[in-house]
């Protein structure tokens, strides 16, 4: 299944995007439940990750794996790769790209709207997949995009894998002048995990993200360590996010 397209609505407001890769979806084996999007990290695709949760005992959920567009990635000295959007470096409060953070997010909650109203939705990553999905997640609690946008779904979990959270310098003000963002965030789940010995994005920048997200309000949310793991993902992990969906959302499952 493919999904490419040369425009995107968001919020009213149609906005040009580059033409995203393939979308690869894992259809629930069991009643449907739950949908979650799951984003690849920088040069990756979907076909990567939906070949694991096939294989995962979680029969009620179905998994939509996009391919991010091709990009010059400034951190790679302008080479093109897939990317959801540009970065020069991964500090705490990189310059991020944040029209092509918009974008990406767009496009999610895109192939989200579609899904019935009785399903539980959710977006998930590794690595700047992750960053992806913890912009999502802000997008979600402020009501909006960074462009001023609505952002329309009504997320209930958000997971990220080594990954950061962008534009986390802003993040304060934003939230600081809305009481309505505040609780919505209180009301989401968020799955921050990360690897200790990641050389990629440093812990640190877990951790950070982790602290900055539960300080505006995000209090709904677990940071779990992984002692020895580099940048990448290990069944114990992936056991972890299981777990947690099948808590979080209540699910039909078991590990």
């Amino acid at each position: 299944m493919s999904f490419g397209s040369s425009s995107l609505r968001s919020g009213g407001q149609t906005m040009r995007t580059p033409e995203f890769g393939r979308t690869h979806v894992v259809m629930p084996r069991g009643i449907h439940q739950a949908t979650i999007v799951w984003l690849h990290g920088l040069g990756d695709n979907g076909s990567t990750w939906s070949q694991i949760f096939e294989t995962l005992p979680l029969p009620n959920v179905k998994w939509i794996c996009p391919t991010a567009p091709t990009l010059p990635v400034a951190a790679f000295g302008g080479f093109s790769c897939t990317a959801w959007f540009d970065t020069k470096d991964i500090p705490d409060d990189a310059p991020d790209d944040l029209e092509g953070l918009d974008v990406s997010a767009a496009h999610v909650a895109n192939l989200l709207s579609t899904e019935p109203a009785d399903i539980k939705l959710g977006i998930g990553g590794f690595s700047m997949g992750a960053a992806t999905a913890l912009y999502s997640a802000t997008c979600h609690a402020l009501g909006k995009y960074g462009n001023g946008n609505l952002y329309q779904v009504n997320l209930q979990s958000v997971i990220a894998l080594s990954g950061w959270l962008p534009y986390s310098g802003m993040l304060r003000k934003q939230m600081d002048e809305s009481h309505e963002a505040v609780r919505r965030a209180a009301s989401l789940p968020i799955l921050l995990c990360h690897g200790c010995g990641d050389d990629v994005v440093a812990y640190t920048h877990g951790e950070k993200s982790a602290q900055v997200l539960r300080s505006v309000g995000f209090q709904n949310l677990i940071f779990r360590p992984f002692e020895g793991l580099g940048h990448y993902h290990i069944p114990q992990e992936i056991r972890e996010v299981c777990q947690w969906l099948i808590a979080t959302l209540r699910l039909d499952g078991s590990f």
